[in-house]
């Protein structure tokens, strides 16, 4: 039987618990997740290293999922994410409030 989100590709800029969760639930029904990381990673993958060199709470939120690591404040890496984004199906970010709006690179960003 096919998994029922098969199809969905979903991208997150998330951090905690709430957002990481919920996209781990997506990614146990089958969606794509690609979870984008800033550059030294997600600060609860160094919490301890009891989950083969990440931390337990890391691997338990985060599995099912790719990753990638970007320089949001970096031009480039800021464009990679935001054509990420607009491929998506679904973006979920759980970031500050006016966050995304402050890394937006001009007017039509999606991360606006």
């Amino acid at each position: 039987m096919p998994a029922p989100l098969g199809e969905l590709l979903v991208v997150a800029l998330e951090q905690a618990v709430a957002a990481p969760m919920r996209t781990m639930r997506l990614a146990n029904a089958g969606a794509r997740v690609i979870k984008i990381e800033r550059e030294e990673g997600d600060t609860a993958r160094h919490y301890d290293k009891a989950a083969k060199g990440v931390s337990a709470y890391f691997a338990w939120l985060n599995r099912g999922k790719e990753s990638i690591a970007l320089d949001l404040k970096g031009k480039d890496d800021l464009a990679l994410a935001e054509r990420m984004i607009a491929k998506a199906d679904v973006f979920v970010q759980n970031l500050a409030p006016g966050a995304t709006v402050r890394l937006r690179s001009g007017a039509g960003s999606v991360l606006a």
